[in-house]
């Protein structure tokens, strides 16, 4: 239980940027307002000169399920280009050192996922790096990829996909195949003797096509359109991960179907093909017309700290401060649906609190000097 006093706060919010306190109880932000008090039993932070954010969410992440040390790799099931009924909540290794790492940069919530060489590879979920009730929506997402990955993985085993057009063909034959499947079950109202046999994979595609939850697309400028296609065809919601080459395609993505667009890594070496277009001015471009817009990490593969290089390179190419930092806090919870929880600083909402020396979308010298997660410190600066 605490109280952070004298702060500037960036609530996220449509309260937008005060110089407030807030109260953290029971793992939720209690209060918001001037002067609080202390009560009895509660602490207080003297955040005085400091900046005070929500704890970043990180929209596209395997920490847990791929160990950088090669230990393991429990995110990626390499044996067949369809496994829609696998589940990232099995993979995860919720005790694994990456997630001291996420704390240190501020990613208080991630969106962990199977990796990529799977053309349909399963459910992600959104989960906390600490605490004790870290699992913040199981299901939340349907993972696919297009492109290189797939092609790459299967190619040398000689089996399908080799080819772009394998890969479209395979996403829309699995989701033609929940569509049919869906529909034998609605039409059998409950019957047992006429139910479909039950199918994991099947079940798994269910939500995408009712619209709860977004189908997950691994997908670079090569494969925009395809993935746009699909997703009229098909009338489901969708989000482009990775999206280098976004700028290409600009008013496309305004449309509709596009949950969001979530950008990165870009801790990497430009090379031909997909990795050979570098535009984060897409990012800007994108959110002057209304697309939601997030960054990634796409850990543990990449540098944990890629969020602040990320919304930084995007305010140096002319964004809002304010709109970068949406990208790691209110836009990115909402796009992988856990907005009613996390990435904003509004009473009621998990006391998930980061604590800055300074604004850390501007200032390149800004210390994150204390993370809270469910209202307990759980990260301090060692000076």
């Amino acid at each position: 239980m605490y109280v952070i006093k004298n702060a500037t706060v960036y609530t996220m919010s449509k309260r937008g940027v005060v110089k407030q306190d807030i109260r953290l109880n029971n793992g939720k932000i209690e209060e918001i307002g001037d002067n609080l008090k202390a009560k009895a039993g509660e602490k207080v932070i003297n955040a005085k000169g400091k900046v005070v954010t929500p704890g970043f969410v990180d929209a596209h992440s395997h920490l847990g399920g791929f160990e950088v040390n090669g230990s393991g790799e429990d995110l990626n099931e390499i044996t067949n280009p369809l496994t829609p009924e696998l589940d990232a909540y099995y993979g995860v290794d919720p005790t694994s050192k990456d997630f001291d790492g996420a704390l240190a940069q501020g990613i208080t919530t991630s969106c962990i996922i199977p990796g990529s060489a799977n053309i349909v590879g399963g459910l992600g979920m959104v989960m906390k790096s600490a605490g004790k009730d870290r699992v913040v929506k199981r299901a939340a997402v349907l993972k696919g990829a297009m492109g290189i990955n797939p092609k790459g993985c299967y190619a040398p085993m000689n089996k399908a996909p080799m080819t772009r057009m394998a890969i479209a063909n395979m996403h829309r034959d699995y989701l033609r195949r929940v569509k049919e499947y869906m529909e034998k079950k609605e039409a059998a109202a409950g019957d047992k003797e006429k139910m479909p046999p039950y199918d994991l994979g099947l079940e798994h595609g269910i939500p995408v096509l009712k619209k709860e939850i977004a189908y997950k697309i691994h997908s670079y400028m090569h494969d925009t359109m395809t993935v746009l296609e699909l997703a009229k065809e098909f009338d489901i919601l969708i989000t482009l991960d990775h999206a280098l080459g976004a700028s290409d395609y600009l008013e496309e993505l305004t449309d509709k179907h596009v949950k969001g667009v979530i950008y990165g890594p870009t801790a990497e070496c430009l090379f031909p093909g997909e990795g050979g277009k570098l535009d984060y001015e897409a990012c800007v471009e994108l959110d002057k017309r209304g697309v939601p817009v997030a960054c990634m990490t796409d850990g543990p593969v990449t540098p944990m700290n890629m969020l602040l290089y990320e919304i930084g390179e995007c305010v140096r190419r002319g964004m809002n401060p304010v709109k970068a930092l949406a990208m790691v806090t209110s836009n990115a919870a909402k796009i992988v649906d856990v907005f009613d929880r996390v990435g904003s600083i509004e009473v009621g909402k998990d006391a998930d609190i980061l604590i800055w020396s300074d604004m850390p979308a501007v200032a390149t010298d800004a210390v994150l000097e204390t993370v809270l997660i469910d209202g307990e410190i759980v990260f301090t600066h060692k000076k």
